[in-house]
């Protein structure tokens, strides 16, 4: 996103100082359909430039990741696209969507007939644009939570997940959990573009969609993202990915 060697760092805001995250939402965004989910609408960054310069700003912090949940990623998008076209996969099930983000995937969740749909991400803004982006779809039964998950078992019938495989030792955690999931009977699906921590040896590939997505997040225009799920192999063969 440009270089900031000439950047001086800043200390973290008091907590006092940051904003309420939903009115930094809806200062930042604007509602725009998603391109391969064009039933849903999203709070999105139209430049992902100076969203990531206003975050930083607003926590007083540089070298933040990217804000994830101001854009439509591409694993996000085919995974939402394939559950609203096999609504029997979600169909009056509890669901997790794992590392939600802008919260696409749990709404498409909800609009396939999901019983409930609990949204998890971390991150305080992404639960704030969650909450908005159900609002903004007429979507409730959908909790954000902002809990680490990884490693329990919340009873879930159907665990969602897409763009999660970005950094090798979390990815590690992630799939391993996930496939413990899916061991125990969840049905556990996943949405990736081919991210390097893909453990594609552990994985079964059940769909391929072409997404568009913005040239400043991604290498090319439209990616090629597939959805997925686990072939229950042994935990060792997450640590590989071809």
């Amino acid at each position: 996103m440009g270089d900031r060697a000439g950047d001086v760092p800043r200390r973290r805001a008091p907590v006092s100082a940051v904003r309420d995250p939903h009115a930094f939402i809806r200062a930042q965004t604007r509602p725009l359909p998603v391109p391969m989910v064009p039933e849903i609408t999203l709070h999105l960054a139209s430049e992902a430039v100076p969203i990531w310069q206003s975050t930083e700003e607003e926590l007083g912090e540089i070298g933040l990741p990217p804000p994830f949940w101001a854009f439509a990623w591409a694993g996000g998008q085919a995974l939402s696209r394939h559950v609203l076209d096999h609504p029997e996969l979600v169909a009056c099930r509890r669901v997790l969507d794992f590392a939600s983000g802008s919260g696409l995937v749990a709404i498409a969740a909800m609009k396939a007939g999901a019983a409930s749909v609990e949204a998890a991400d971390i991150d305080r803004f992404a639960q704030a644009a969650i909450t908005l982006n159900a609002q903004l779809n007429g979507v409730d039964a959908i909790t954000p939570t902002g809990a680490d998950l990884i490693g329990s078992d919340g009873g879930w019938d159907v665990v969602l997940a897409g763009d999660i495989a970005y950094e090798r030792e979390l990815s590690a955690r992630v799939f391993a959990w996930l496939l413990a999931l899916s061991a125990r009977g969840a049905r556990v699906l996943i949405g990736d573009p081919g991210r390097t921590y893909l453990p594609r040896d552990a994985l079964e590939k059940l769909a391929e969609y072409g997404v568009p997505v913005s040239r400043e997040l991604e290498d090319c225009e439209i990616k090629r993202t597939a959805v997925w799920r686990p072939r229950h192999l042994a935990p060792h063969a997450l640590g590989r990915s071809s």
